[in-house]
């Protein structure tokens, strides 16, 4: 495994409080890429539990129910800090944790609860992703977390690569603005001079994108013929810990 401690300079730093997410090129080697993308095309034909299905979330794309056609579809490989010593590394190694500490400071844990899977963006039943901010099923002291996402293979819009609202991480909006799943209302005028704003997020191999829980985001449906594989683990700072008895505190908890 070759992997670069390298931290941010800050003039990343500045962008990422500023636009709420930031990508840096190539972090993890092709041979690194192509081990996880092996052991999550192998858990994914097997289906290894946990997993869930495109159907479990109803997304607009996906199958109505795990019975209809397309309804085996799996949307998440769950729990991947558990699957295997090679997604554990990943999430806990230094060309992570190093920059986690600059932009969440001196002391970074990873969340079980929340992400921790390898997203499984299938061609033919994938659905779209509406638009919405992380922190909305989240309970921690403050809204204050950081995802990184890991490409291991290129992401663009005609797979489904990630589409993020810049600098959303820093806004306030009413409740009105959303549905009853908190997911954004394009069909409100308050809101459609903000999603003309909205960016790509395309990546190459090997790349990771950092972003804020506050920032909104969202994914369209993968339109080429191979599935699309992406780890993503969430991580804190050590005194924002989750509020107890929620979902946020149901995993333990890893210090990075």
């Amino acid at each position: 495994m070759t992997l670069s401690a390298s931290r941010f300079p800050p003039e990343d730093i500045r962008h990422f409080e500023e636009r709420g997410y930031l990508v840096a090129r190539g972090l993890a080697d092709p041979a690194l890429c192509g081990r996880m993308k092996a052991l999550a095309a192998d858990h994914l034909a097997r289906a290894v539990p946990p997993v869930e299905y495109e159907a479990d979330v109803g997304y607009p794309g996906a199958p109505v129910s795990r019975a209809a056609p397309g309804g085996q579809t799996v949307r998440r490989l769950l729990q991947a800090y558990a699957r295997d010593e090679l997604f554990r590394s990943w999430a806990r190694s230094p060309v992570l944790g190093e920059r986690l500490k600059q932009l969440l400071g001196p002391q970074v844990v990873l969340s079980q609860a929340h992400h921790n899977c390898v997203m499984t963006k299938n061609p033919g039943f994938s659905s779209e992703t509406r638009w919405h901010q992380d922190v909305r099923y989240w309970s921690f002291r403050r809204p204050e977390l950081v995802s990184a996402w890991l490409a291991l293979g290129r992401e663009h819009a005609g797979n489904g690569c990630l589409l993020v609202l810049p600098g959303t991480h820093t806004m306030t909006f009413g409740r009105e603005l959303f549905d009853d799943k908190l997911f954004l209302r394009a069909d409100l005028d308050e809101n459609r001079e903000l999603l003309h704003t909205r960016q790509a997020v395309e990546l190459d191999q090997g790349d990771v994108l950092f972003f804020h829980g506050r920032l909104f985001h969202a994914a369209g449906d993968n339109r080429t013929g191979e599935t699309k594989f992406s780890p993503v683990f969430t991580y804190h700072a050590a005194d924002n810990p989750p509020s107890s008895g929620t979902r946020s505190a149901s995993l333990p908890e890893v210090m990075i």
